[in-house]
């Protein structure tokens, strides 16, 4: 099934909206010209409140509806870059050095700007539609922040969507899954201290290097041997720092070993923060050494409501059919923001066919203009459910 007209209408100018805002990322909650690129266009647009500056550089607009009272929605999007090259040779490429959109939150951004335009020139619904508009998704907590600041209290938010574009899933088609849906990601920094010496009289010395390789063998055994094999554990090692090229025959006083552990149900976050820790200090005594851990919590599992799913599923059968709406679409091990705002009102977030496109965070993704107007139906398809 096809979009809508009118949301094919509308992606034609979203299209250029978001080629702008590609050409012009911005990091963190440092997006001045990406957010009042948003608020203006949702002023023009009509909207009957536009308040910015929430996080920073967070926009939320309210649009009532005319057909009377009744709850309250709020719909997501993230407006973040990323600080890596892009590699695209795309006309419309960033523009800047070190930044890049290659998470499709520009392509996220023009999608609820085209569900704004839709929304404030029909109003055939009751209640209210608040559109957040959210800064620092990657890796920043933008969202925790929002909510830090009474944003789902301010704007009685009552339920609360969200949309994240999906390489490898065909564009008009949608999935999604109840209850677990994307992991907790923490991330962990080990000082292994032990003593600098000569390379030719190691047993002077207690050689960081190898106290830290036994500690990365070992933090493999969590996944492999400490929990259930259906329990989903990911721990990866992926920067590990000590010693000088220019002094191969020097046994370094320390080690730097650094990573992220994802996992996907609460009780094994908890559980597998305590065994890493027992692993890296047991490890570093076995040898003679001290370990020092910087441990840094990340984002929760991104849990969606069993009811809000039926009802996102319900959506986006109505717009493309019931063979493009995946409902048990497998857990992924990335991690998500939107996690915190589900904590605290049910919800859903649903991915969005992006095509045969680069995986995200590579420098040669782009989102993909043809799923705008998808994304259009599908927030306005939910609209029209939840507050008919």
């Amino acid at each position: 099934m096809n979009p809508s007209e009118t949301s094919r209408i509308i992606a034609n100018e979203a299209k250029n909206w978001r080629r702008e805002i590609h050409q012009y990322p911005e990091l963190l909650f440092d997006l001045p010209r990406t957010s009042a690129m948003v608020a203006e266009k949702l002023k023009a647009f009509g909207c009957d409140e536009v308040v910015t500056g929430i996080a920073k550089s967070g926009v939320v607009a309210v649009i009532a509806g005319n057909r009377g009272s009744g709850k309250t929605i709020a719909l997501r999007c993230d407006m973040d870059a990323l600080p890596m090259s892009e590699q695209t040779n795309l006309p419309y490429a960033s523009k800047v050095a070190n930044m890049m959109h290659a998470c499709g939150h520009d392509g996220h951004t023009a999608i609820l700007l085209g569900a704004a335009k839709r929304f404030t020139a029909d109003r055939d619904f009751a209640g209210k539609i608040v559109l957040i508009f959210q800064p620092a998704e990657e890796g920043g907590g933008g969202g925790r922040v929002m909510l830090e600041e009474g944003l789902l209290d301010r704007f009685g938010v009552d339920e609360v969507y969200g949309m994240h574009n999906q390489p490898g899933l065909a564009v008009g088609s949608f999935a999604i899954r109840s209850g677990p849906m994307m992991a907790a990601g923490d991330r962990f920094v080990i000082t292994i201290n032990g003593r600098g010496g000569h390379a030719a009289s190691p047993h002077l010395a207690r050689d960081p290097v190898l106290v830290a390789s036994h500690v990365i063998v070992a933090l493999q055994s969590i996944a492999s041997r400490f929990t259930d094999p259906f329990d989903p554990v990911v721990v990866s090692v992926t920067f590990i720092s000590g010693g000088d090229r220019k002094a191969l025959n020097v046994i370094p006083p320390a080690v730097e070993i650094g990573g992220t552990i994802r996992t996907m149900l609460p009780a094994t976050r908890k559980a597998v923060e305590q065994r890493f820790r027992d692993v890296v200090l047991g490890t570093a005594k076995l040898y003679d050494a001290q370990a020092e851990i910087d441990w840094r919590p990340g984002y929760p599992v991104t849990v969606n409501n069993a009811e809000k799913t039926s009802v996102a599923i319900a959506a986006a059968r109505s717009i493309v059919g019931a063979d493009r709406v995946d409902g048990n679409w497998p857990m992924t091990m990335g991690s998500e923001d939107f996690s915190y705002m589900l904590e605290r009102r049910p919800g859903a977030i649903i991915w969005l066919g992006n095509g045969d496109s680069a995986d995200l965070h590579n420098p040669a993704y782009d989102f993909n203009d043809n799923a705008i107007a998808y994304g259009i139906d599908y927030w306005a398809a939910l609209v029209a459910q939840q507050l008919s």
